[in-house]
Order: structure tokens, then sequence, then C-alpha cells
């Protein structure tokens, strides 16, 4: 997991220095169709990539995303309105029934069909109509890393083609000399605080709330940690009677217009007795974690993770486990 993860920021190098003319030949043909609606097909870690793709496209082009309930198509055979639709499924293996079926399903009734996924010879690249690459390599442990960041490059790439911003472009061409930087942040005082924790909330809101799940999932994955992670516009309703001296809380204060009611949260939590880790960039002064930052702060949450992931395999092993092999789980999950 920790190779992996460290070795990201050559996959997506990688990754952009491929596909640079599909990518903006999709572009082009996003901004000449008119979609009255947008969906998203995913699960797991590859659905919390979604949830990043989603809040760039609503935040940066006014599209409101929905991510799809698999099951409608799968199991209740819902007669869903297909045409005018654009759906973009995440995956690495690309294998599984119910990311594949309502690819196949959108793109039979006319949607403009996308796959972002590890796997170009899988069953869901032969299913769309975009099928683009991850370049992400073979991924040994369970526990996704570098696909995941790979996953968020792509989605974000998708939208700085789709809107044609230059800027988005140009942090995505400094993303690689930032994951390594990343990989070099020192998170040890998290480890230490969590080592003996027996559960966790993690925090985000906007932007840095996919990291939020992400982290969550990956606490549960490797360091059989029970975490949930919640909206910090949510967390002061039903998970405020959680709170309890020394409860654990990681805050994800990623720049933007979230960020200062995220330390605000942070000191509040505090003066609750909660324990918390505030991740936050240099200029913050009460933070714990320092959060490394990108060229432009929509990319924030990229390297975000990346300095997390190197966290959480180092938390794995305090704890005693392996963070390579998670009780109970296998690399690819197959769902109807």
């Amino acid at each position: 997991m920790l190779e992996e993860a460290k070795s990201a920021a050559h996959c997506v190098a990688l990754q952009l220095s491929n596909e640079v003319d599909r990518y903006a030949e999709l572009g082009r043909q996003l901004r000449a169709a008119s979609f009255n609606n947008v969906v998203t097909v995913a699960r797991g870690s590859s659905d919390h990539a979604s949830s990043y793709f989603a809040y760039l496209t609503m935040a940066r082009l006014g599209r409101l995303v929905t991510s799809l309930p698999m099951s409608l198509v799968t199991l209740y055979k819902s007669p869903l309105q297909t045409r005018g639709t654009l759906a973009v499924s995440i995956s690495q293996s690309g294998q599984s029934p119910d990311v594949v079926e309502p690819i196949r399903y959108f793109r039979d009734g006319g949607a403009t069909t996308v796959a972002l996924v590890n796997d170009i010879e899988s069953p869901l690249a032969k299913a769309a109509e975009w099928a683009m690459p991850l370049h992400a390599g073979k991924e040994k442990s369970v526990a996704a890393t570098k696909s995941f960041i790979t996953s968020l490059t792509a989605g974000a790439r998708l939208v700085a083609e789709w809107q044609g911003d230059a800027e988005l472009k140009d942090g995505l061409r400094a993303l690689p000399d930032a994951l390594q930087l990343a990989t070099e942040t020192d998170w040890s005082k998290a480890i230490e605080i969590l080592a003996p924790a027996r559960n966790i909330m993690v925090v985000g809101r906007g932007i840095s709330f996919p990291v939020a799940l992400e982290s969550a999932l990956k606490f549960k994955e490797t360091s059989a940690l029970q975490a949930e992670a919640f909206s910090g516009a949510e967390i002061k309703h039903g998970p405020m009677a959680l709170i309890e001296e020394g409860y654990p809380l990681l805050i994800f204060a990623t720049r933007g217009p979230a960020q200062a009611g995220l330390v605000a949260l942070a000191e509040e939590m505090r003066g609750r007795g909660a324990r918390v880790l505030l991740a936050a960039p240099q200029d913050v002064a009460g933070r714990d974690l320092d959060l490394p930052v990108a060229s432009t702060p929509d990319l924030d949450p990229i390297v975000a993770i990346q300095a997390f992931y190197v966290m959480a395999a180092g938390l794995a092993k305090a704890r005693g486990l392996n963070p390579d092999q998670p009780r109970h789980l296998s690399k690819v999950t197959r769902t109807n």
C-alpha cells in the first residue's frame, strides 16, 4: 500500500502525458452538447472520486450531478430517461456487473457515456463510448491508493477540458510535483493519537468532503477503525451526540469557501472535549497536521489524500495490522 501510494505522482504524470488529443476532443463534444442530466456510476473509493468530479462539475459548469443508485437498473429495471444525459463511470477493475450494466443501459438509450477506468480491456471500458485509461498500473494492495488518486485526476482533467479552463489545466500539469512533495508530509502526530483509538469521525465540506469519505473508508479497511465521514454542516446535528472527552476527529480544511467554517468547527469541538486533528495548510495557525496544497485550490483534495495515505499505511502497522491484506476483503468486488 505504501509503495503504491508513493508511486501516484509517477502514475499521474503518465496519465497526463497520454490521451491529450482524446481528452480535448471529448471536451469539445461536451461543450457542444446540451445535457439535461449528469449521472455518475461507481462503488467504494471510485464513488468517492465520483463525488469529487460531481463537485467540480456543479461548481464550475453549473450542471447538477446525481450518483446513480445502480439497483434502479440492475434489480428494479426502472424505465430511466437516458437521452440527453452524460453518464460517467469510474472504476479500477471495470469488472463489477452493477457498474457495467448501467453504462450499457445508458449508452443504448442514447446517452453520452464515459468510463474512467484502469483496466482498459475490461467490460466497463468496452461498454462505454469514451474509455479513458487511468494509467495507475497494476495495483496489488486491496486498499486502492494510486488508482484513487488517478481517478481524481482524470475527473478533474475531464472537467478542465469540458470547461476549457486554462488555470485548471495548468494546475494539473503541476500536480505530479505537488503529489511528490505530499508524500513527505509528516503526519506522525495522527499515528500517535489514533493507534489506540476505537472510533473516529472524519470531517470535510464541499470540495474536501469526498476526501473525508475516502479517509473513513481507509480507516475501516486498513486499521479496523470504526470511522464515519460527515460534512462539517451536518456534524452539529445527530453526530454531535457522540462527542465525548477524547473522541477523535480528523478535519480536512482545504482551501476555499468552506475552510473558515471547518477551522471554527475544530475549535468548537476542542471546547467540547474532542481530540481534534485539524489538517490545514501552513497559513492556518490552529492546525495539527500540515495539509499540502496544489497550485490551485480545486486540486487540493488530490494532494491531501496523498498525505493521508502515507499516514494510513503507518497507522495500520502501528495497530498491528497488515494494510495490504485487510481481513474479509478482496481486490475486485462483483455485485449485481
